[in-house]
């Protein structure tokens, strides 16, 4: 009982050409140049959004920011802004908060670096007071540290 399978084979001689497609309003080279022309000269035109200068991003952030990349830790040659050390910096009307943690809290500049902080920060034009908040928790990690200290310490 068992069934046999038959392939059947058709011999075609010709086949029809498919349509060709049509775009009846499909834009010329031209006129296609003039619209990336208006798009590039209202982006060119736009001006760039302001930014409070104590804002992230702002004159002033950037310049206090550039004042912790100043301060290195005396045991490991990166500076405390790369080493992740910063947790968080506030500025209100100049008056600079700086949140920050130590590699340890038996670290041998516990009593100094804080200070030292303070004075660099407060130096910035613009600032008017700089506190420096040391906090332990979260602890710190190497996990904290950027990419340029991890490179720069052999760990990347």
């Amino acid at each position: 009982m068992s069934e046999e399978r038959m392939i059947k084979v058709e011999e075609v001689t010709s086949v029809e050409a498919p349509p060709r497609a049509r775009v009846d309003d499909a834009e010329t080279a031209p006129e296609k140049l003039e619209r990336k022309r208006d798009y590039l000269e209202g982006f060119l035109a736009a001006k760039p959004a302001t930014v409070e200068p104590g804002a992230v991003g702002g004159d002033l952030y950037e310049a206090v920011i550039n004042a912790l990349k100043d301060i290195y830790d005396p045991e490991i040659p990166v500076n405390i802004y790369d080493l992740g050390l910063i947790y968080n910096v506030e500025i209100d009307e100049g008056h600079v908060l700086v949140t920050m943690t130590l590699t340890t809290p038996h670290c041998p500049v516990a009593e100094s670096m804080p200070g030292e902080v303070e004075l660099r920060v407060g130096a910035v034009p613009g600032v008017g007071d700089a506190e420096v908040n040391l906090v332990w928790d979260p602890p710190w990690s190497p996990e904290n540290m950027s990419d340029e200290a991890r490179l720069e310490l052999g760990m990347l």
